[in-house]
């Protein structure tokens, strides 16, 4: 747990895992139900392939300005020039608005955005934003629960929601409060602030939280960015669906393998591992492609 602020009360909660070596690291920005750790299979998954990779959660901020500054400082604090971003929908939004924050001294080498958005205003509650703080707990978390999937499920995803919303119960309501501020203040991603930064846009086809809209705008905003569908998975497909997003993780961040970017170990790049994943690489091309 670590404090970067003057204000003792905001203490960023991380897993730092895999090779301190590496100075570019893949940084996990969690939903607003979301811990540190409904990251774990990505942790354990890319730190055994010799990534390094920090999962975090953020202390109660109430606009993004304040969450960019703060993020800044833990940056700064855990000497980490630039990093690699994946956020998961509040995450993923955050973490456009940290690149375009930063944009004119770069801390953000790439994003991957998964069920993310680039404007708040798609969630109709821009009007409310400002009296979640005045909310119970228990109303907050019906409000979020509400974005969850219902109805029969595999059982996968079935767990997965479990997990989340176990993962929800934890959190208190000025966390709770906070983040869905942030989710619902009114505000939109500049895109020609970062558009010179790899983005891979994952999202899935089945029932999540997201509208179409809200998807298609994201493919407008980023044209060039690469795109990881995933058949199904919903709003959490990081715990229901770990192997494929872990695969779309690690083509995405092979861009910069030996590079000063590179998020994995050089000892751990097997010629076979990217063969492997050039294979993959040129499957999911070629499916696009169709």
């Amino acid at each position: 747990q670590i404090i970067v602020d003057d204000d003792d009360s905001k203490v960023w909660s991380l897993y730092d895992a895999g090779p301190r070596s590496i100075r570019c690291p893949l940084i996990f920005l969690p939903p607003v139900s979301g811990t540190a750790d409904v990251f774990f299979q990505q942790i354990l998954a890319l730190t055994g392939w010799g990534y390094r990779v920090i999962a975090l959660q953020y202390p109660v901020y109430w606009d993004h300005l304040e969450f960019c500054d703060g993020f800044r400082k833990l940056l700064d604090h855990l000497q980490l020039d630039k990093v690699h971003l994946f956020g998961a929908s509040l995450g993923g939004f955050l973490a456009q608005k940290f690149a375009e924050y930063t944009h004119k001294s770069p801390r953000v080498q790439s994003l991957i955005l998964c069920n993310a958005f680039s404007d708040t205003s798609i969630f109709n509650q821009t009007w409310t934003a400002n009296s979640f703080w005045l909310m119970p707990a228990f109303m907050l978390k019906k409000i979020v629960l509400g974005n969850f999937a219902s109805g029969p499920l595999d059982p996968e995803m079935a767990d997965g929601i479990d997990f989340m919303v176990d993962r929800l119960e934890s959190l208190g309501q000025s966390e709770l409060a906070s983040r869905l501020t942030l989710n619902c203040q009114n505000s939109y991603v500049e895109p020609h602030k970062i558009r010179d930064i790899p983005v891979t846009i994952m999202d899935v086809f089945d029932q999540s939280a997201l509208s179409t809209d809200a998807k298609e705008e994201m493919y407008k905003l980023y044209p060039n960015a690469r795109r990881a569908h995933l058949k199904t998975g919903g709003n959490f497909p990081y715990l229901c669906r770990s192997a494929e997003v872990n695969l779309y993780i690690q083509i995405h961040l092979l861009q910069f393998h030996g590079t000063r970017y590179a998020a994995i170990d050089p000892s751990m790049v097997s010629a076979e591992e990217l063969e492997v994943q050039k294979i993959s690489l040129h499957t999911s091309n070629e499916q696009e492609e169709q």
